[in-house]
């Protein structure tokens, strides 16, 4: 009766949610030929990533490569086709991302290595050439500097969410949040989630859910109330 409830209780917040469903669908993705490095060191595309697998990211504060369970998708989508944008690394390293999704970069000299407090999260859409992002050589990461940044249209968009809230998409360093540049902010904004699943294991969704996830849309919903609107990124705003 209790998941009956718990079913019923999500179906219905959803549905109040709907109208800012285009708003939060345009806020951070990756293509599903993305890839990320799992713990057996296999690399895997993000429309083939499960929940549960446990993929390459940073550890907070420590600035060390660990592996960091996948708790579920913020976004995942098979048929749209959506627009990114692509950074090309001086490293040979190339991320492609939609334009809300953040990155981390740091400026100045690249070759000064990964400095985890010197890094700031930036849109996608205004990364700049000649800013540095953390890319992942071997076991370490270091800096590389942006030298190009082209758009392109793909099939699908994927979103998924570690319990670091960070992961390494195609050798790169991102996070898992769009919308507000503020990552700090999303990462404790998405905490009653990684507590519910500690707790629990559940997060309100099944493993091959599509679509924005329900708290994505609820944490739109009340950053829409609280937040300046220019605490969002534009494609995050609903239009009217």
């Amino acid at each position: 009766m209790a998941g009956n409830n718990i079913c019923d209780f999500l179906s219905n917040l959803v549905a109040s949610l709907s109208d800012h469903s285009v708003a939060a669908k345009s806020g951070g993705c990756f293509p599903g030929e993305a890839s990320v490095t799992l713990s057996s060191g296999e690399q895997k595309s993000l429309s083939d990533l499960r929940p549960g697998e446990r993929v390459l990211t940073v550890g907070n504060g420590t600035g060390e490569f660990i592996y960091s369970e996948v708790l579920l998708f913020l976004d995942r989508d098979l048929e749209t086709r959506t627009l990114f944008y692509t950074l090309h690394t001086e490293s040979g390293a190339s991320l492609s991302l939609t334009a809300a999704h953040l990155v981390f970069v740091s400026e100045g000299n690249c070759t000064e290595g990964m400095l985890p407090r010197s890094l700031r999260s930036v849109y996608a859409s205004d990364a700049q050439i000649g800013q540095c992002v953390v890319v992942q050589t071997g076991g370490e990461g270091r800096l590389s500097r942006v030298k190009r940044v082209t758009l392109r249209a793909s099939r699908g968009a994927f979103a998924p969410l570690t319990q670091q809230g960070t992961l390494v998409v195609n050798g790169v360093l991102v996070s898992c949040y769009a919308v507000v540049e503020q990552h700090a902010l999303a990462h404790w904004a998405f905490s009653p989630l990684r507590i519910l699943h500690s707790w629990t294991g559940f997060t309100g969704s099944h493993q091959n859910h599509e679509g924005v996830h329900w708290y994505s849309l609820l944490l739109h919903w009340l950053g829409r109330k609280v937040l300046d609107p220019e605490s969002f990124h534009p494609l995050g705003l609903d239009q009217g």
